[in-house]
C-alpha cells in the first residue's frame, strides 16, 4: 500500500436548508482512502451515503471541514480548478447511468478526455480501447437507447475509467439492473479493482457490501464503523 492516501477528509459537514427545517446530512465525516482499496459504503436510506460520496468527490459543496485529493483541498480552490481536478483524477458510475442520450457509446466514453484537452483522434482511440475492455467494442456506434441496462452501465464504467483516474466512485451501480446483469457488472468492477484501481462503491445490498476489503457503515450522517466486512 502506498505511503500516502489518495483522499483525506476531516470534519466534513453538510446541511440542507429549507424554509421550515434544516437537515444535517453529514455530521463530521473523517476518512482516508488509500491507493488500490476497494471500499464499500453501506447504511439505511436517507442516512447520508450518497451525500458523503458527492461531498468527498467535490460534486457538492460542504459547510465545514476539508477534503483533500492528491493533497489539493477541493473545497478551497476555484470551481474551475476543482472541476478540472475531478475530471482528471476521478471517475463516476451512477445508478441511472447518466449517459448523454444523443451521443453514441464511444462518444460518451471519449467525453472526459475531450474535456481535459485530449486531441480528438487520441480520445477516440482510447475510448475504443476502453469499450473493448468492457466487451462492447461492437456496440460503439449505438446510442444509449439502443443498449440494454447492463450495456449502458458498462459504457458508464468505460467512461469512468478512460482517463485513468486515481479513484472511481460508484453510487448504487447495480441498482437498476436485474440480478444476473448486476453480477456481471460487479465482476467487471472487481476485475478493474484487481488491476489496481481504487474503488468506492455505495450500496444498500448487504451481499454486495460484504464483498469488499473495507466496509464503512454510515448512519445519521456519521461513519459509525470502518473495517473489514
Amino acid at each position: 500500500m502506498a505511503e500516502q492516501p489518495i483522499l483525506v477528509a476531516r470534519g466534513v459537514r453538510k446541511t440542507y436548508r429549507t424554509a421550515s427545517q434544516e437537515i444535517h446530512a453529514l455530521q463530521g465525516i473523517d476518512v482516508d482512502i488509500w491507493p488500490g482499496e476497494l471500499v464499500m459504503v453501506m447504511g439505511p436510506s436517507g442516512n447520508g451515503k450518497t451525500t458523503m460520496l458527492n461531498c468527498l468527490s467535490g460534486l457538492d459543496d460542504i459547510d465545514a471541514g476539508e477534503v483533500r485529493v492528491d493533497n489539493i483541498d477541493l473545497h478551497h480552490v476555484s470551481d474551475a480548478r476543482r472541476t478540472a481536478h475531478r475530471a482528471r483524477r476521478m471517475g463516476f458510475v451512477f445508478q441511472s447511468f447518466n449517459l448523454v442520450p444523443v451521443f453514441s457509446a464511444v462518444e460518451n466514453v471519449e467525453l472526459p478526455l475531450l474535456i481535459v484537452g485530449t486531441p480528438g483522434a487520441d480520445a477516440r482511440r482510447e475510448a475504443m480501447a476502453m469499450l473493448e475492455r468492457v466487451e462492447l467494442g461492437g456496440r460503439a456506434d449505438h446510442r444509449p437507447a439502443e443498449l440494454s441496462g447492463g450495456e449502458q452501465q458498462r459504457v458508464a464504467i468505460a467512461r469512468a475509467l478512460v482517463s485513468r483516474p486515481a479513484i472511481v466512485w460508484a453510487d448504487e451501480p447495480t441498482g437498476n439492473l436485474d440480478s444476473h446483469t448486476a453480477e456481471s457488472v460487479l465482476e467487471l468492477l472487481f476485475d478493474v479493482h484487481r488491476a489496481g484501481q481504487t474503488l468506492v462503491i455505495v450500496t444498500h445490498d448487504r451481499t454486495i457490501g460484504t464483498r469488499g476489503e473495507r466496509l464503512l457503515h454510515v448512519r445519521d450522517g456519521r461513519i459509525v464503523s470502518d473495517g473489514p466486512p
